[in-house]
């Protein structure tokens, strides 16, 4: 029987086959499976990662500068917020590529953190954001960290109702395979809707590892027909009114 050679650099590095992933390191996984399918797609995106850590996502902003080695071949870029308000500002902000003729990208695709309670004091820039919209080759996915029992918070919480009253439709993962499937799943939705897409994560999925299949292929994503979507489109746009976001 052959023993293949395994690094703990797998979890980061391994283009198909099985790993052993935390569910934080899945987390860190994910927009690199983002960009890979975006290059195979002819797209030239980036990627911009912030948020305001807590539990269950305590340690995902340190993950992300252990793998920077690995990260930054994929053109993602990681600055953590101040607080959770600013840093759903910063990913607002990163949906305005596509309004500058010098952009140097096809595209950011954001991914934002933050614990239940920082969902809670961010509805402003959550619903501004989520009602601006996303750009085409964008997207917005929105990390909810739950700790339901209150382990180590303040409050008992869940993000469901926050979302949903920002208008942000939410995914809700069994594990560290469903981080992967359903963030890019969540990407994708964000870009044909113009939506933020939101995923919540407990504890219990947080902080297990588990052995996790790899594979560019996965999962396949089928999108609706485009003839289902207004002829102005849904994206972010410039000059907007509020009354035409609300339409859309």
């Amino acid at each position: 029987m052959t023993q293949a050679n395994t690094t703990l650099d797998d979890r980061y590095t391994l283009q198909q086959g099985r790993v052993l992933l935390s569910g934080t390191h899945a987390l860190v996984r994910l927009p690199m499976l983002q960009h890979q399918r975006d290059r195979a797609a002819g797209l030239d995106t980036a990627c911009f990662i912030t948020g305001y850590r807590g539990s269950p996502l305590g340690g995902i902003d340190t993950a992300l500068w252990q793998a920077r080695q690995f990260t930054e071949r994929h053109a993602i870029h990681f600055t953590p917020g101040v607080n959770e308000d600013l840093a759903a500002t910063a990913v607002w902000g990163s949906q305005q590529t596509g309004l500058f003729d010098d952009a140097t990208v096809d595209g950011v695709f954001a991914m934002l953190y933050a614990k239940g309670p920082g969902i809670d004091r961010s509805g402003d820039a959550l619903k501004h954001g989520n009602t601006a919209g996303t750009s085409r080759h964008g997207g917005v996915l929105v990390l909810a960290g739950d700790d339901h029992t209150c382990k180590s918070s303040t409050s008992a919480h869940q993000s469901e109702f926050a979302l949903i009253d920002a208008m942000i439709p939410v995914l809700h993962p069994a594990g560290a395979q469903e981080f992967l499937d359903f963030g890019l799943h969540g990407w994708a939705m964000s870009r044909y809707s113009g939506l933020w897409a939101g995923m919540k994560l407990v504890s219990e999925t947080v902080d297990t590892t588990t052995s996790v299949l790899i594979d560019p292929q996965r999962p396949r994503i089928v999108l609706p027909d485009q003839a289902l979507l207004p002829p102005e489109g849904v994206h972010l746009r410039w000059p907007d009114s509020a009354l035409a976001k609300e339409e859309r």
